[in-house]
């Protein structure tokens, strides 16, 4: 029998662009009855500590993780890292540089709308706190509280949509690179809701190559991939060979999602801890 119970192993705090500060993400992921959660902020570890001392006093299980942003043509592709190292050089510099492009693309994104709606960069910053990796939805934050959209949902569907005239890109490395940069810090990558869109699955012969890489596996079981594409990610698992995952995606607030929506098998937990050499799980 597994030592390990419900397990959500993608989850975000106010690091990123969650609203719960990653200690509070820990005391909900013990309310909602989970055993195991992997907080994993945007292209940042800065939570890691406040979360592991919360983990020690609530009995949580923690897998520290990481979301970090590839890019593959022109579609976003968010590559998850468990128990990497985060102190490894190439790591840190691929992130820290993906922090600064963020926080710039924000910048001209924020200028941009400012000629058509009453928003400036303070505006913006009033929904981070320090050390946050500042993304669309801190805009999308800063929009509802000045009364231009209803929530981040309405603000993505519309002035923060790509086809508008504000949306801009951000700098992201190939997933390729993404994976080889979290197996060479000791972590293990698992390719995040990778079927938001059939259009936007990586071809077979991209996947080998994933996987040739390191990939571990593959997060099947979330509310944003469409039925037919969990379909074709089970069948890259098959083939290759990939754990599968399951998670919420929580955004406290921010969207929806709700801890344990979908959950990891313990068995899957066990191979994380066991195989990944960056960094160690907090264990009760």
């Amino acid at each position: 029998m597994s030592a390990f119970g419900a397990a959500d192993l993608h989850a975000h705090s106010t690091v990123s662009d969650g609203t719960e500060a990653p200690a509070d993400l820990v005391r909900s992921a013990r309310k909602a009855g989970l055993d195991v959660v992997a907080l994993t902020d945007h292209d940042s570890t800065a939570g890691w500590a406040e979360a592991a001392a919360t983990a020690r006093d609530t009995g949580v299980n923690l897998i520290p993780g990481m979301e970090l942003s590839t890019r593959r043509g022109w579609a976003s592709v968010h590559l998850l890292g468990y128990l990497f190292d985060p102190d490894d050089a190439a790591l840190r510099a691929e992130t820290d540089r993906i922090r600064i492009d963020r926080t710039s693309r924000a910048e001209r994104m924020v200028e941009r709308i400012g000629h058509d709606y009453e928003l400036v960069w303070d505006d913006v910053l009033a929904q981070t706190v320090p050390g946050t990796t500042i993304g669309r939805p801190h805009i999308a934050d800063a929009l509802v509280a000045k009364g231009h959209v209803r929530d981040r949902g309405e603000a993505f569907a519309s002035i923060l949509h790509w086809r508008t005239g504000y949306y801009q890109p951000h700098y992201a490395p190939d997933p390729l690179v993404g994976v080889q940069l979290v197996v060479a810090a000791g972590g293990l990558p698992v390719l995040a809701h990778p079927a938001v869109s059939e259009e936007r699955i990586i071809p077979e012969d991209e996947m080998a190559e994933l996987v040739d890489a390191g990939l571990f596996g593959l997060e099947v079981h979330h509310r944003d991939n469409s039925p037919a594409g969990a379909r074709v990610l089970l069948g890259y698992a098959k083939r290759f060979g990939l754990a599968i995952t399951g998670s919420s995606d929580y955004h406290g607030d921010g969207k929806p999602n709700r801890l344990g929506e979908n959950t990891t098998a313990p068995e899957v937990i066990e191979r994380i801890v066991s195989e990944a050499t960056g960094s160690r799980p907090i264990l009760r």
